[in-house]
C-alpha cells in the first residue's frame, strides 16, 4: 500500500466508539474532521494530548471541526479514560489496527533497543469533501493542538 498523502481521499472507517456507539467517517462528510491516532489510553503523553484537545474542543466546534481520537484500546478502556479525565472528544477503537495501518501509522518502533510494532502518534486533518488536507507524523504533544486548530481555521 502506498503512503497516504495530502490530497488523497481519507481511508473510510466505521468503528466502535466510546459510549457504545459507532462512528462512520462517511457520515461526517461536509464537516472538517481532526483524526488523531495515539498509542494508549491513560499514559502521560496520550492523556495530555486528549486533555489539550478537550480544552480546545469549543474552538474546534466553532471552526466547524469534529475531533476523533483513535487507538487500539477497547471501548471499555476509552469509556474509563474519558470518565477519569472528563474528556470531551470522541474516541474510537481499532483493536486490529486496520484503520491505523490504512493511515500509515502502524510502524516499527524502538525502545531500549527492543523493536516492536506500535502506533505513530499522528494527526490527520480531513476536509469537508473527505480528502486529507494535512498530516502530522511523530507528533510532539506540546503545542500540537494549537497548530492543528490553526490549520482547521485556515481550511475554513
Amino acid at each position: 500500500m502506498s503512503e497516504l498523502k495530502t490530497g488523497d481521499l481519507a481511508p473510510t472507517f466505521k468503528l466502535p466508539a466510546d459510549g457504545g456507539g459507532t462512528i462512520d467517517l462517511a457520515d461526517l462528510r461536509g464537516q472538517i474532521v481532526v483524526l488523531y491516532l495515539y498509542p494508549k489510553d491513560d499514559t502521560p503523553g496520550c492523556t495530555t494530548q486528549a486533555l489539550d484537545f478537550t480544552a480546545a474542543s469549543a474552538a474546534f466546534r466553532e471552526a466547524g471541526a469534529t475531533i476523533i481520537g483513535l487507538s487500539k484500546d477497547s471501548v471499555k478502556r476509552h469509556d474509563n479514560f474519558k470518565a477519569k479525565h472528563g474528556l470531551e472528544v470522541s474516541l474510537v477503537s481499532d483493536p486490529e489496527a486496520e484503520v491505523i495501518e490504512a493511515y500509515g501509522s502502524w510502524v516499527l518502533k524502538k525502545l531500549y533497543g527492543r523493536e516492536y510494532m506500535g502506533i505513530d502518534r499522528s494527526t490527520f486533518l480531513i476536509d469537508r469533501d473527505g480528502h486529507v488536507a494535512r498530516i502530522w507524523h511523530k507528533v510532539k504533544v506540546k503545542g500540537h493542538v494549537d497548530e492543528v486548530l490553526e490549520a482547521v481555521r485556515e481550511l475554513g
